[in-house]
């Protein structure tokens, strides 16, 4: 296996999450190397005055219907099953971790190595393994990023893997259909495959926090946030599309965030 870095990277390597002999680990590339990367990569087209431009194929959002958790002992009590949350069986999500791993063999990897949470009390280290360059450029957009004197010390407490060319076999792996998004929380490990729209890896790092804030004594929420001149605070809740952002965007008012929040004793926390 290659290695490439322009940054210090962290001691625990691909190996602890099964993954082996790929062609080259791409570790924390900047955003300009990444940008050039899907370029030449032909994962996207640079438009007009510079942005990049992708396609995420069949699924322009997110597949909820193929959104599962894997049901083991240690946070079994602590899930609502149900039609949101619904239950995946450990030794169907191995031999797909199995899979995803063998299928990996050969090919370049991206990994980015950074923070959840903006709270430094709160924050989770997280790292995120993409087939693709653009998915690592997104990550590196959507999460907060380490400093090189963090880099060299990191250790993932969440792992994604995010592989859209490796597509489930519903009968065999008993998915729903070839796209996956499984959260294993007593590995700390989530797999998604089938498919390329890389939300379904920030909604999987939030899935995560939110099921971890609450033993710290901090409620996540779906929410905008803004802070006024007095320091009151107006919180928008909201399904997604609805005006959360819209509303939180005031000119005479400071924006905290406009997605998930966390409310905790010490204040508030964007994650």
């Amino acid at each position: 296996m290659q290695e490439y870095s322009s940054r210090p990277h962290s001691p625990v390597g691909l190996e602890t999450h099964g993954i082996t002999n790929v062609k080259t680990a791409y570790w924390n590339l900047a955003t300009p190397a990444l940008y050039e990367e899907a370029i030449k990569r032909n994962e996207g087209i640079m438009s007009h005055l510079g942005p990049l431009v992708v396609r995420t194929g069949q699924f322009t959002g997110r597949s909820p219907n193929d959104k599962f958790v894997v049901k083991e002992p240690t946070s079994d009590e602590f899930i609502w099953w149900g039609k949101v949350n619904r239950p995946f069986k450990l030794d169907r999500f191995d031999e797909l971790h199995r899979r995803m791993t063998s299928y990996l063999q050969g090919k370049d990897v991206f990994i980015q190595d950074c923070w959840a949470g903006a709270d430094p009390q709160y924050r989770m280290p997280v790292r995120i393994v993409t087939q693709y360059a653009w998915h690592s450029l997104f990550v590196r957009n959507m999460f907060i990023q380490a400093s090189p004197e963090e880099l060299s010390v990191h250790r993932p407490e969440f792992v994604v893997i995010d592989c859209p060319g490796f597509h489930a076999s519903p009968d065999y792996d008993e998915t729903n259909s070839d796209v996956f998004i499984l959260v294993n929380f007593a590995e700390k490990l989530v797999l998604i495959g089938g498919t390329e729209y890389a939300g379904e890896i920030k909604k999987s790092v939030f899935t995560a926090m939110n099921y971890l804030l609450p033993f710290h004594e901090v409620m996540p929420m779906h929410c905008s946030a803004n802070i006024g001149p007095k320091g009151d605070t107006a919180i928008f809740f909201g399904l997604s599309g609805t005006g959360k952002t819209t509303l939180s965007a005031d000119p005479k008012r400071t924006l905290i965030g406009d997605d998930e929040h966390g409310w905790s004793d010490n204040g508030r926390l964007q994650f």
